[in-house]
């Protein structure tokens, strides 16, 4: 495949918005598809999205921007994913194109909710795409330090070696360094499962925990994390990897975590619907945390988690974050 590939970013958010940046460091033509026909004026006239990392300059003429999902994807070879989690059937309802044929990655971290499935196995169960026209573009990076050009590191996973590399190549710049993996199934449950496990570092410290307690429960998350996916994929994996560990450690600390404000604002004592609303981003982490307990149930408890068992208490259960907590620390080591 040659460096005419055409790509399509599907997603208004600040994810989406990244991506699209890092893309037109290496491509003349962006597709970019949003919902929102007033940021897509915006972005025309004053060359950058007003809603999220503003601070990100685009060249107009480098975007193909469309309120229309069936266009930005049959003008793509290469179809990027970074809706919420919530929202992917509601958009993808509105297709009236073919994937038939598309290559499609992921950058939605998250489980989607009607079905229970991760991203990757929704669009191979629920629209045949073949395992090998699916990857996911994985971590440690936020999107406001890619806004920053600050250097990030992002892993490409797809069954395909050839277009995990054609992705990698096509989102790589001087500040952006990329490696490929064949783990699709483990890299896309990481950035699911991190997302939970920042929520718990985010209540933790709205609760008065310090630091030392956080490092014994990122740990603890962790090792959690390696059991859960070797249960759902059993694969050989190096769970220390960027990828893995590595997200982890920069969602569950970083101030740009949505996530861990979402759980520091619940251990301050905020309802889930009054924290929802005060935040302007979607907390993948809520629902990932229904669905990984969810899975949890599925397999009959085969692995021990309670990090995620105490955030779903919290958040579904409605029980008191300090009374959860006090129990967690005592099956920590």
């Amino acid at each position: 495949m040659k460096n005419t590939t055409k790509f399509a970013v599907l997603g208004g958010g600040s994810w989406a918005t990244a991506i699209v940046k890092m893309l037109t460091e290496n491509v003349s033509t962006v597709n970019w598809y949003m919902r929102n026909t007033d940021a897509i004026a915006h972005i025309k006239e004053h060359c950058h999205n007003p809603n999220y990392i503003s601070a990100v300059e685009f060249n107009p003429q480098q975007l193909a921007l469309t309120a229309d999902i069936n266009t930005a994807i049959e003008n793509s070879d290469v179809v990027i994913f970074a809706i919420p989690s919530a929202f992917l059937v509601t958009e993808l309802q509105k297709l009236t194109v073919s994937l038939e044929n598309k290559i499609i990655f992921s950058a939605i971290k998250g489980i989607v909710p009607e079905t229970g499935l991760i991203v990757g196995e929704h669009f191979n169960q629920t629209y045949n795409i073949p395992l090998e026209n699916i990857g996911v573009i994985a971590g440690p990076c936020h999107a406001e330090e890619v806004a920053l050009e600050r250097l990030s590191y992002l892993t490409i996973a797809c069954a395909d070696e050839k277009k995990a590399k054609l992705v990698a190549k096509n989102l790589s710049s001087d500040y952006i360094k990329t490696k490929t993996s064949d783990d699709i199934i483990g890299t896309e449950y990481a950035a699911v499962l991190k997302n939970i496990y920042a929520i718990a570092a985010g209540m933790a410290h709205g609760l008065g925990y310090g630091d030392n307690f956080q490092s014994v429960l990122m740990s603890n998350a962790i090792r959690e994390m390696k059991r859960f996916i070797k249960r759902v994929h059993h694969m050989k994996r190096n769970i220390n990897n960027s990828a893995y560990l590595g997200d982890l450690l920069v969602t569950g600390y970083s101030v740009f975590s949505r996530n861990r404000m979402f759980g520091n604002m619940i251990g301050k004592g905020y309802t889930v619907k009054s924290a929802m609303m005060e935040m302007s981003m979607v907390a993948e982490g809520y629902y990932a945390t229904k669905s990984a307990h969810l899975i949890n149930e599925k397999h009959n408890k085969k692995s021990k988690t309670p990090i995620i068992d105490a955030v779903y208490a919290i958040l579904y259960d409605g029980k008191n974050p300090k009374k959860v907590f006090n129990n967690l620390t005592d099956k920590l080591d």
